[in-house]
This record gives C-alpha cells, structure tokens and sequence, in this order.
C-alpha cells in the first residue's frame, strides 16, 4: 500500500513516515501543499494524510483541488484544530477522516487501515488469506500451510500486497509503486531479489508464487 504524507512540521512527518514505513507501507512525504497536490496527481496512492494548515497550499484547498478534479482516494486529515466546527470543515471539504493532534500512532494507523478497507471494498480488516497462506496485518504473523514464516519487513510487504492481488497478474512496476518509496526503474533487479527470498520461505516449488513472462508475478490462491 502507497501513503502520501503532506505534513509541514518536521518532526511528524518523520515520526508518521517512519512509522508507516515500520508498519508495511510505501511512504512519500511533501513538505507543503502544492509539492502535495503534484504528487498526489502523478502517482497512484492508496490514501494520503495530510495536515491543514501548510505553506503555499493549505489542506482544505489541496483536497477540493484533488475532489474536483475527480481524485478518490481517501484522505485522512490530520489538525491541531479540534472544534466542531473545523471537523465539518474538513469533511465537507472532500477529507474522509479528521484527526487531531496530539494522536496515537496506532490510531492513525486503524483510521488509516479503515479507511483503505472501505475504498477498496475489502470485507477483512486485519488478515489476508489466500488458500493456506494467512497473513495477519496486525500481528504481523504469517503462516503457510499452518507452519509459522518468518519474513523480514519487505517480504512481508510485498507478499501482502500480491495476496491483496491474489489470482491476478501484478507488473514490478506495480510492485515497485506500492511496496518500495520509488517509481520504476527498467534497470533494477531489487523485485527479483526480494521475491525469490519470499519464494524460499512460503514458496520452494515455485507453485503459489509463479513468473508471468513479459508481465510480472501472480499469486495462486490454490496449489
């Protein structure tokens, strides 16, 4: 999953990027609205935070810029401001959640969580199955054919986010785009490598997770 953090306050944003990235996911920061609304309307994100007030573009605007041009990811506000009053605002304006600072990372990370479930329509809010192989979001557990895997962090990312598209033909550069911080780059070999690790743990006969030629990977929910 692919996070767009537009927070102007230092300190947050590398306390939220850092945590989010801990967590599974693949994290861009902007500093100020306009490098936000940029970001926002040249990458494909799963959901973005953003704080109101910020240089050169406040969050309001930057949400109603992103709404009327027809952009539907979800938006989680994040404000000092906690009145009623400002709660509306943020929500009439296009955001989808409104959180109010000082907050608990877990809680921006279930608000977060949440609203990603509800855009994609996902019935499970906290673990991921496909055949034997059931991941737990919260935990961070996995299991493959009830044996408990160890996978370090973007194993465990990236085998998520093909169970997110289990039975369907992922491309690296969607891979790329939503389990690592950069676009794609024809010259890598960074997806490989990751995989066939990934392979060794869940996946030694190459029967769940099987090479597309010409296109990427899929994952098999039945072996």
């Amino acid at each position: 999953m692919r996070v767009l953090v537009v927070e102007d306050d230092d300190k947050i944003a590398t306390f939220v990027v850092r945590g989010l990235k801990q967590a599974g996911y693949a994290v861009d920061h902007a500093p100020d609205g306009e490098t936000g609304l940029a970001l926002a309307e040249s990458t494909n994100y799963d959901a973005a935070i953003v704080d109101i007030m910020l240089p050169k573009l406040d969050g309001i605007s930057l949400v109603k810029r992103l709404r009327a041009a027809r952009q539907t990811m979800p938006v989680l506000f994040l404000s000092a401001k906690n009145s009623v009053d400002d709660r509306v605002l943020g929500l009439q304006s296009g955001g989808d959640d409104y959180l109010t600072k000082p907050f608990a990372f877990s809680e921006l990370v279930a608000r977060l969580h949440a609203l990603i479930r509800r855009a994609t329509q996902s019935p499970e809010a906290t673990r991921l199955v496909s055949g034997d192989v059931t991941l737990d979001l919260v935990t961070r557990e996995v299991t493959c054919a009830g044996q408990s895997v160890e996978l370090q962090p973007r194993e465990f990312s990236l085998l998520a986010f093909l169970l997110r598209h289990a039975g369907r033909p992922v491309s690296k550069t969607m891979i790329l785009e939503h389990v690592w911080d950069y676009s794609f780059d024809p010259q890598t070999n960074v997806v490989d490598v990751v995989v066939s690790r990934l392979r060794s743990k869940i996946d030694p006969d190459h029967q769940r997770l099987t090479t597309v030629r010409g296109v990427g990977y899929i994952f098999r929910p039945h072996v």
